[in-house]
This record gives C-alpha cells, sequence and structure tokens, in this order.
C-alpha cells in the first residue's frame, strides 16, 4: 500500500478530504504517488495560523532569515540528482533538464537568502523645515503562490524565496498534475528555523481550493503562473478584496533568422527553444520568423535536426525531449497538428503519438512550413512540441511579425549585424529580447516577465521582486528643537 504524501496545514502535516493518484507520463505503470487533497477547512486554518506566523517571522533578525534560505537553497543544491529525477519522473522532463531545474531552483533561494541583508530603504528632507523622512518595504503579508506543472519546483521558488526573504508567510497551491515534487520542497523548507505555519502546502483543484484561496480577504496578494483564462479569473476575484496580483501568463514567442544569421546556430537556438522541455514552456520559441534570403536552408536543417532528435523515456540516457505531462495536453497538441493542416500549414515532419517500449505521452517534434502569422497556430499559445516557420522578405517585415501578437514575453533575434540587433533589442515589444541566444532561459538576479497577456503586475525575480513581495511605508520625523 502506498502512503499517502499529506499536506502542510498550518505547521502540520494532514491527510485531506480525498486523494489523486500520480502517475510517470515516461511509463504509466509507474505510480509515483498517492496525494492527499485539501479541505476548505483546512485551508482556512493554515490561513488563520500564516496571518499569526507571518508576524513573528517579520520580526525575525535578517541573519536569522539569511541562515533559512541559505539551508533550504543549499540542500536543494546539494539533493540536485535526486529531487531532479523525481521532478523527471512526474513531470517528464529528461533528467539533464530536470537537474537542472532543481539546482536553479537552489539558486533562486541562496540569492534572496543575500538579499535579506539588502533591504535598505531610502531618506531625504522634508519640504517642511527641521522635519526628516524615512522610507523603507515591508512584508506585504500572507501570500498565495499557485505554481504551475512544467516548471514545478523552479517557478515556485522563484516566487517562494522572495516571499520569505521579503518577511511574508507562504500558502503554496501547486499543480496537481506534479504534486510529488511539491512535497519535497515543502518538506525541506519545512525543517528550517521558521514560525508554525508559517510556510504551507495546500494540494487541491484549481475549482475548489484554488478558487477558494484567491477569494479569500485573508491573502493579501497572490502570485500566479498559468494560462490567461485562469489569470483573468483570479485577477477578478482578487479585486472584489482589492487584493495585489501578480501574474505570468501565455506567450507565443518569436526567434527572427535573419539572412546574414549563422546558420548552425540559427538551426541550435530554433530545436532548442521550440522542443527543450518538450516544448511545455512559457519561453518556447513557437514561431521561427525566417528570412526568405536563407528560410529554404534554414528549413532543410531544422527538420532534420528535429527528425533526429531521441525522444524517449526521461531518465533513460541520452533522450533529448521526453514525453507529454499528460493524456489531456497530448490530445490537445494532436489537435493543433490538425488544426494547423485544416488552416493550410505544411507539417514537414512529426506531430504525430509514437508508441514506445513504455506506455506513456509520447509526441514526435513537430515542424510547419508555409504558415502565416494570422493563422491560429500561430495566435494561440500550443504548449506543445511544435513550431512554425514563417516565411518573411525583411528585417522590418521580421520585426512587424515578431510584435503582431496579443502576447509579449520573450523574443529573439539571429544576426551578424550589430545595427539589426540593436534595433531589435530596443523595438521588439516583449519584456525580454535575447540575441544570437534562444528564447529560452533567464537569469535568476535580473526581472523576468512580459507585456499584453503574457503578464500582469509587478516583474519578478532580482530586486524587482520587491515591488511585489512588499508595500512602501514613509515616515516623517520631527526630532525637535536641540
Amino acid at each position: 500500500m502506498t502512503d499517502i504524501q499529506k499536506n502542510l496545514i498550518a505547521g502540520e502535516w494532514l491527510a485531506g478530504e480525498s486523494e489523486v493518484e500520480n502517475r510517470n507520463p515516461s511509463d504509466l505503470s509507474d505510480l509515483v504517488g498517492i496525494f492527499a487533497q485539501a479541505s476548505a477547512d483546512q485551508l482556512e486554518a493554515t490561513l488563520d495560523q500564516a496571518q499569526v506566523a507571518q508576524r513573528e517571522w517579520a520580526a525575525y533578525g535578517l541573519e536569522r532569515k539569511q541562515a533559512v534560505l541559505n539551508a533550504i537553497g543549499n540542500e536543494m543544491m546539494a539533493r540536485a540528482e535526486e529531487l531532479g529525477t523525481l521532478l523527471s519522473r512526474e513531470e517528464g522532463k529528461p533528467l539533464a533538464e530536470g537537474k537542472g531545474e532543481v539546482y536553479r531552483a537552489g539558486q533562486f533561494f541562496t540569492y534572496y537568502a543575500a538579499e535579506c541583508l539588502r533591504q535598505i530603504g531610502e531618506n531625504a528632507d522634508s519640504v517642511r523645515p527641521d522635519i526628516e523622512v524615512d522610507v523603507r518595504r515591508e512584508a506585504v503579508g500572507t501570500v498565495a503562490i499557485i505554481s504551475p506543472w512544467n516548471f514545478p519546483t523552479a517557478t515556485a521558488s522563484w516566487k517562494i524565496a522572495p516571499a520569505l526573504c521579503y518577511g511574508n508567510a507562504v500558502v503554496w497551491k501547486p499543480a496537481n498534475i506534479t504534486p510529488a515534487s511539491a512535497v519535497a520542497l515543502a518538506e525541506i523548507i519545512e525543517r528550517q528555523d521558521i514560525p508554525k505555519g508559517l510556510f504551507s502546502l495546500v494540494m487541491g483543484s484549481g475549482r475548489s481550493i484554488g478558487q477558494r484561496l484567491v477569494e479569500s480577504p485573508k491573502v493579501n496578494a497572490i502570485s500566479f503562473t498559468g494560462s490567461v483564462p485562469v489569470g483573468k479569473g483570479i485577477a477578478a476575484a482578487a479585486i472584489q478584496n482589492l487584493t495585489k496580483v501578480q501574474m505570468e501568463m501565455g506567450s507565443k514567442n518569436a526567434l527572427a533568422v535573419m539572412d546574414d544569421a549563422d546558420l548552425d546556430l540559427a538551426v541550435m537556438l530554433a530545436l532548442g527553444g521550440a522542443f527543450g522541455g518538450t516544448g511545455q514552456k512559457c519561453t518556447a520559441s513557437s514561431r521561427l520568423v525566417v528570412h526568405a534570403g536563407i528560410h529554404d536552408a534554414f528549413v532543410e536543417k531544422l527538420v532534420t535536426g528535429a527528425k533526429a532528435m531521441k525522444v524517449g523515456h526521461a531518465l533513460e540516457a541520452g533522450v533529448q525531449m521526453g514525453p507529454v505531462v499528460s493524456e489531456q495536453q497530448l490530445n490537445e497538441n494532436l489537435a493543433y497538428v490538425d488544426l494547423g493542416k485544416t488552416e493550410g500549414a505544411e507539417l514537414a515532419c512529426g506531430g504525430q503519438r509514437l508508441e514506445m517500449p513504455h506506455q506513456g505521452f509520447y509526441m514526435s517534434p513537430g515542424v510547419f512550413l508555409n504558415t502565416t502569422n494570422d493563422m491560429r497556430i500561430n495566435r494561440e499559445e500550443m504548449f506543445a512540441p511544435l513550431t512554425s516557420v514563417i516565411k518573411v522578405g525583411s528585417y522590418d517585415e521580421a520585426l512587424s511579425v515578431v510584435n503582431d501578437t496579443n502576447f509579449g514575453l520573450t523574443s529573439g533575434i539571429v544576426t551578424q549585424s550589430l545595427a539589426r540587433a540593436t534595433h531589435f533589442r530596443r523595438n521588439a515589444r516583449t519584456g525580454v529580447v535575447t540575441v544570437n541566444l534562444p528564447t529560452a532561459g533567464t537569469d535568476y538576479h535580473v526581472p523576468f516577465g512580459g507585456r499584453g497577456d503574457s503578464s500582469y503586475g509587478p516583474r519578478e525575480q532580482g530586486k524587482a521582486a520587491a515591488e511585489f513581495y512588499t508595500t512602501v511605508k514613509t515616515a516623517y520625523i520631527s526630532a525637535g528643537p536641540v
């Protein structure tokens, strides 16, 4: 009998009102675990305790907080192989990516451990005589964190770490499809020198626990990563309590390949950007905007490279692309393949369900050719190992296509022209721009976020995170006569 993995409610590990199974998408016979689903009463109890714990945590000394975050980060980095294996087993990304994700997640905690000592305010003289002004940031209170399944450890960590760094309590609802990584991280955090109930793990469906969490007046801020429709629903619920929100949502990222690009580099960036993480990442290169002067040579190498990618069990050596995360996701992906064909796109390779030695949700990486930017496959986020090539006749047309989207998370250009690279960097309407690099992949010490339907609210990561996880207090001081 498999043990039921519990929720962390008000500082105690508790069973819930029901359970869900978690199976390995690489091998459905592999039961990763059975996970408790929190009840509404448990959520209320943990929100109440979070308010008490947050006041205690805010009063901790800076070095005491720093030690907690350092300990979390260092343990995650030390256990990257073990926890990365668990992550790959339940989510499906190749083991190297799983280990890399856990290690990077640890770095978020050690980065924000250092930020605990850098919380420096401002001071000024008042416009009135003999009055000084002190401006500082204080914790916002209790933060609800709702994280996705595609980066179950990293995305959660880049939210949890700054939340704790700046003195907040955290109530975390992870994606229900990747609960094992959530429990593993929660166990590390719970063992630290923190007040009882400062950090909570509430697993459950978005319709029940998630909705109740975002509607709660006991929550002071909500940080969410997921789809646009869910994000808009959260914002609508949050405004009823004037709850602060930060949301990272959909994308339709473009990689522009110019006629002066290094061809081999461009193909490598496109393949990695489009099919890394099985295309299940918000920074995936789903639109390849290619100059006519290099189009045919680029397409030939791209299709050859896509066909050569090794798809297989996430834990097998040499696998470059694992399975899709779930049957529902796979069915949605295959529906987009059919849609693309209906719209007149040519499927040059892939886009098919694969039969493998293990029963799982395998799909071959697909490349669409002869597409236009008004096709739905180029307007909607597919979250699949599918990418589309859009041929353009000039740099100006390429930039116009890149910007012709409701989204605005990342974009990239491959060129050897400094003038084009500079112009693109300044005029691409995305929150992140890359030059001769994949659209995917970000550093932890600088801001991350987008424009349009991709993001709403303050930026994540780096020092920019303070804007969301803190509130500003301005104090006026009159010392009186000497």
